[in-house]
């Protein structure tokens, strides 16, 4: 199955946090989109790696996505090295993206900026030829995205471009709820942790409404770039 988009996360839930109201559009518009978790968020405070994968699945129903696949990277310990970098290549060369989202370049959480290097080291790498990788018994052939985008997480970086995600919020929100383990609830005796207060689910509204408020719509999300994206035509842009 080829995708269109393939959003790729470090940890679970950090793709619904970031960019699942680009990706309920898009699903929505009939592209095929796929999740790629490099981790099962296994050192997370709350919850355990059994119940966050029950709760991706539950995140990826409610999107309508096409896959999810869960790499089994060690959580803040995997690297940016060979091993890893193949792993990702197989998946890219799988399912043959034009658009690969993925971690923010610079964040508070050190797994998000390594996974935005492995990632797009990966999707660079995956296009060449002599590096050779088999899955189910088959060798693979190069495939090289189109795209590679970075959404932003907890930092307030500068986006390069945002994306209207009016009339998807509600979507965004409702998949980020799934995890229920790892977001506000007063009857959630585990310890607090810095997304675990109200404040925190409150911001992802506002940080919606704030970037919907840079192209004057009601919700937005924000990206960033490694190279410059190009328009055939200045009308093209909105």
């Amino acid at each position: 199955m080829k995708l269109d988009i393939l959003a790729v996360g470090a940890h679970p839930d950090d793709v619904e946090l970031s960019c699942s109201g680009t990706i309920a559009k898009e699903v929505d518009r009939g592209k095929k989109v796929g999740i790629l978790d490099l981790t099962r968020g296994e050192l997370g405070t709350r919850g355990s790696a059994e119940i966050r994968d029950k709760e991706a699945q539950a995140a990826a129903a409610i999107l309508g996505v096409k896959m999810r696949h869960n790499l089994e990277f060690s959580d803040a310990f995997f690297e940016n090295n060979t091993a890893h970098k193949l792993e990702v290549i197989k998946i890219i060369r799988k399912y043959k993206p034009e658009i690969v989202l993925c971690n923010a370049v610079e964040d508070r959480h050190i797994d998000h900026g390594k996974a935005a290097q492995l990632v797009g080291d990966a999707c660079f790498l995956s296009g060449l030829r002599k590096i050779e990788t088999i899955m189910d018994g088959n060798k693979q052939a190069a495939w090289r995205p189109k795209h590679v985008f970075h959404y932003i997480q907890w930092k307030n970086l500068q986006p390069d471009f945002v994306v209207d995600i009016t009339g998807y919020l509600d979507k965004k929100l409702e998949s980020v709820l799934a995890y229920k383990s790892q977001f506000y609830d007063e009857k959630n005796s585990e310890p607090a942790t810095p997304i675990s207060s109200s404040n925190f689910l409150d911001s992802i509204t506002y940080r919606a409404q704030d970037m919907g408020r840079l192209i004057n719509t009601e919700h937005a999300e924000g990206f960033n770039v490694e190279r410059n994206v190009a328009v055939d035509s200045i009308f093209d842009l909105i």
